[in-house]
């Protein structure tokens, strides 16, 4: 039986093989940062938001990523758009909730697209997650500035809502299906010196369900990859700037043999 990393390690390069195209429906702030992150992993990148062409781009896609960070009814309009013909087709949804709890319009919006659509991932931060749940949690703009009392209670009341899977971001990540539990300790502090690395986290998410329908596992695929290359980056950066190139490069040359030797997966 093939071990966590392992898996990951196959994955991994399953998805430079299949080269998954992933459409994006994302913010302003991170469309460049997400875009380079999927070509490094071995995706292709595509962000097109308007209404009128959404469901004909996502039907030509390996996934879909819904992040209504710089949102405006007219974006969610196109994510319901986008998000409906993706269940039609069977491609996977994946919902940032990007400051969910902040504002009674973000938060309204997030819980709309999760009773609205299928979504295959949830990836936030403990106040967003908190927030959907109504089970806690504090989020200002768009960080968690008061965490869940207990995140694993918080991940799977919201899976079993709306039977996704859910995963909840920091000192250590949480995933769960509802039933299944898995923790990744892979990261650095230095991933809070930039912006956007949630984002870029749900991005990596998706390359990975695009090729696995264990949407758990691709999750915790997606980020324990994140987090390992973070640690090497900050292994050689000098500051917030050096990291961020040092986490393009690092996330481009990661190897399956660094993710069986470096993942840090595990089963709760």
């Amino acid at each position: 039986m093939f071990s966590l990393n392992e898996r990951i390690a196959e994955l991994r390069e399953r998805v430079r093989q299949q080269r998954p195209l992933i459409h994006h429906i994302t913010n302003f702030v991170v469309m460049n940062d997400t875009a380079n992150v999927t070509l490094h992993i071995g995706g292709l990148p595509v962000m097109a938001h308007a209404r009128d062409e959404v469901a004909e781009m996502v039907a030509a896609a390996g996934a879909l990523v819904l992040n209504p960070g710089t949102l405006t009814p007219e974006w969610v309009e196109s994510m319901r758009v986008a998000g409906k013909r993706a269940n039609e087709l069977g491609i996977p949804v994946v919902l940032d909730p990007v400051g969910a709890g902040a504002t009674t319009l973000r938060t309204e919006s997030n819980r709309r697209l999760l009773e609205e659509l299928k979504i295959a991932v949830v990836r936030g931060n403990s106040g967003e997650i908190g927030a959907l749940t109504g089970m806690g949690g504090v989020v200002k703009g768009v960080e968690a500035v008061v965490e869940v009392d207990d995140p694993v209670a918080v991940a799977k009341a919201l899976a079993r809502r709306y039977g996704t899977t859910v995963a909840i971001t920091g000192p250590r990540d949480i995933i769960t299906d509802g039933a299944r539990v898995f923790g990744v300790d892979n990261g650095h502090p230095m991933l809070k010196t930039i912006t956007g690395t949630g984002c870029t986290a749900t991005t990596m998410i998706a390359a990975f369900a695009a090729v696995e329908r264990d949407y758990a596992l691709a999750a915790v695929a997606g980020l324990a990859c994140f987090g390992l290359a973070a640690e090497q980056a900050a292994a050689v950066a000098h500051g917030p700037g050096s990291f961020k190139v040092a986490l393009y490069d690092a996330i481009y040359n990661l190897s399956a043999d660094q993710i069986r030797a470096g993942a840090k997966v595990v089963e709760l």
